[in-house]
C-alpha cells in the first residue's frame, strides 16, 4: 500500500484515507470472489495493487479527467481500468459494459460495497450495445484495456465515442504494430491518433502503452458490424 501511493505521488496523483480504504475493499472482494468464478489469474497483493490497480490508473498520467465527463468502459471484466480510475476520479461517470452476467454481478457488488455514486452496468455486446440511439456517440471517453486486437477493438469503441470524444486504449509491448495495423479501421471509424505514451510498469519493468484516439467525425450507421464479425473479419 505504501509503494502504491508513492508511485502515484510520484505522478502527482494524491489519495485520501477514504480511496485508499476503497482499494482495499476492491482487493478483498477480488479475490473473494476469484474462488469461485475467473476474474483475474492474478491474486497476491502486491501484483494486485501493481498490475491492475496502478496500471488502470496509468491514463490519468496523461489525460485530464474531469468534472462530469462520462467514460465508458467495454469489456470491463473486473472492472479495470474503470473502477480504479472512478476511485480517483470519483467526478466522472462511469458506465460499464461487459457480455457476461457474472462478472456484472460482481461489479455490482464493488460499486455497493465501496459506495461508488453514478456507474452503470450493462448486460450487452459492445456490436450491439453502440447500436442503441441514445448511447451511440454519447461518450466523452470509452475506454479498453486487453480486449482485442485494436483494429477489432477501434469497431467496438469507436462508434460510443461522442465527435471530439477520446478513446483510451490501454496495450502491452505490442502496441505499435498494431497501430500500424488499424490506420485503415480509424479512418473508416472516424478516429485519429492524437498520442502514444509508453510506460515501464514499476518493479516487474514491462513496456505499457496508452493509446489516444480523439473522434474527428461520424461513425458511418453500419458499424460496428454484426456481433462476432469484427472478430472474425477486421476492417
Amino acid at each position: 500500500m505504501e509503494q502504491f501511493t508513492k508511485l502515484l505521488e510520484e505522478k502527482g496523483i494524491s489519495l485520501s484515507p477514504h480511496q485508499l480504504k476503497q482499494f482495499h475493499t476492491y482487493y478483498e472482494l477480488l479475490v473473494e470472489w476469484n474462488k469461485k468464478m475467473n476474474l483475474t489469474a492474478i491474486t497476491e497483493k502486491d501484483d494486485v495493487y501493481l498490475k491492475h490497480f496502478y496500471d488502470s490508473i496509468t491514463p490519468g498520467f496523461y489525460y485530464p479527467f474531469s468534472e462530469h465527463q462520462s467514460l465508458c468502459d467495454v469489456g470491463s471484466g473486473a472492472g479495470f481500468p474503470s473502477i480504479p480510475l472512478k476511485i480517483v476520479y470519483p467526478e466522472i461517470k462511469v458506465t460499464i459494459v461487459d457480455s457476461l452476467k457474472k462478472r456484472l454481478t460482481f461489479l455490482q457488488e464493488v460499486i455497493d460495497k465501496l459506495a461508488l455514486k453514478q456507474v452503470t452496468l450493462y448486460h450487452d455486446r459492445a456490436e450491439l450495445f453502440a447500436k442503441k440511439p441514445d448511447i451511440r456517440e454519447s461518450f466523452d471517453i470509452v475506454s479498453a484495456r486487453a480486449v482485442a486486437h485494436l483494429s477489432v477493438l477501434s469497431e467496438y469503441c469507436l462508434p460510443l465515442v461522442k465527435v471530439g470524444g477520446q478513446f483510451i486504449a490501454l496495450k502491452g509491448a505490442q502496441a505499435k504494430d498494431e497501430l500500424k495495423n488499424s490506420e485503415h479501421a480509424l479512418t473508416v471509424l472516424g478516429g485519429k491518433i492524437s498520442k502514444l505514451e509508453s510506460l515501464v510498469l514499476p518493479e516487474e519493468n514491462s513496456l505499457r502503452h496508452i493509446i489516444f484516439i480523439e473522434k474527428n467525425k461520424q461513425t458511418p450507421k453500419k458499424y460496428p458490424r454484426k456481433p462476432g464479425t469484427p472478430s472474425k473479419s477486421p476492417l
